[in-house]
């Protein structure tokens, strides 16, 4: 689908204009999006209308592993990556910036950019140049990234804040399936703050510093969800380790209370294995409280060994 907006000198936003219409004189600049395009449809436009570049149309129909930026001649090729709200999956939206025109161009549909094309009507808000809408596009897809990046941070801190033994082994899953989610936010965001860093600081981006302010205000957004992303991944590290910590005491107790018992029971199993051998001439075996003798020693043995190990701690 194309789709196509004129920003006329006077301020007048004008949308589903044709691109000849487009192309006028009287159109300050424009903005032509293509939306999941058919063959015929991107090649008309990016290649016969506006005569790109291999590369960069290449670009734009294969999936580009990181966010980067292109100069060419005449205008600019930026490579942003979106995050689908289903899988936090990155979705690559392609921009061309000349200095009278944008083209985007994606294969889903993306929220970020139905935002800035409605602020295009917004007279309050009036887009003044194409880098104004490159702002605007970029800016509505990192305010999308701070959403799961704060449900997985009030997520990890609920969990750390109810951690007990008992729900330790429960947790642990949802524990790694968060540092999954985070290390595929890492993966998009990352990338996006060095290209801002990149634009701010590129001499061949036409006129960045007249809109520093804008595009940095993004670069501090994009540092602050770094930042926050690696705190949750070291806060997954924690509770992880308290996880595994509070298994492995619960283990140590079960393990010491075992090892009481079956010290306990080792001389009383003596006692019993010699008294069990079934000699003929064995003197205790005539001995007529012989049986309840072997009893109360063992019972003493007991009660010995129990006061013993208290006495040391081992119960503690």
């Amino acid at each position: 689908m194309i789709r196509i907006c004129a920003i006329y000198h006077t301020g007048e936003v004008v949308y589903d204009v044709t691109l000849e219409e487009a192309r006028q004189k009287h159109v300050a600049w424009y903005w032509v999006d293509l939306s999941g395009p058919t063959e015929e449809e991107y090649t008309y436009v990016l290649r016969d209308t506006f005569h790109f570049h291999p590369l960069a149309i290449e670009d734009c129909l294969e999936y580009v592993q990181r966010p980067k930026v292109d100069f060419y001649e005449g205008y600019h090729f930026l490579v942003l990556h979106s995050l689908s709200r289903d899988d936090l999956d990155p979705r690559e939206i392609d921009l061309f910036i000349s200095e009278n025109y944008v083209v985007s161009f994606h294969f889903h549909e993306d929220k970020a950019l139905q935002r800035a094309w409605e602020k295009l009507s917004d007279r309050t808000r009036v887009q003044q140049s194409p880098l104004h809408l490159t702002h605007t596009i970029i800016d509505q897809m990192v305010d999308n990234y701070f959403s799961p990046v704060y449900f997985l941070e009030d997520r990890l801190n609920d969990i750390d804040d109810s951690l007990t033994r008992e729900s330790a082994g429960d947790v642990l899953e949802e524990i790694f399936d968060i540092r999954a989610d985070l290390s595929k936010l890492r993966r998009t965001i990352v990338p996006m703050r060095d290209l801002l860093y990149r634009i701010l600081n590129s001499e061949r981006f036409y006129n960045v510093s007249d809109h520093e302010i804008y595009f940095k205000d993004i670069h501090d957004h994009l540092l602050k969800l770094a930042e926050m992303i690696e705190m949750s991944r070291e806060l997954t590290a924690d509770i992880r380790d308290s996880c595994f910590s509070l298994n492995s005491n619960y283990m140590n107790a079960i393990m010491k209370t075992l090892t009481v018992f079956s010290t306990i029971f080792m001389p009383l199993t003596f006692i019993a294995g010699v008294y069990g051998m079934n000699f003929r001439f064995m003197p205790e075996l005539g001995w007529r409280y012989g049986y309840y003798g072997c009893l109360l020693l063992m019972g003493a043995i007991f009660v010995v060994m129990m006061l013993w190990f208290r006495k040391k701690g081992w119960f503690k």
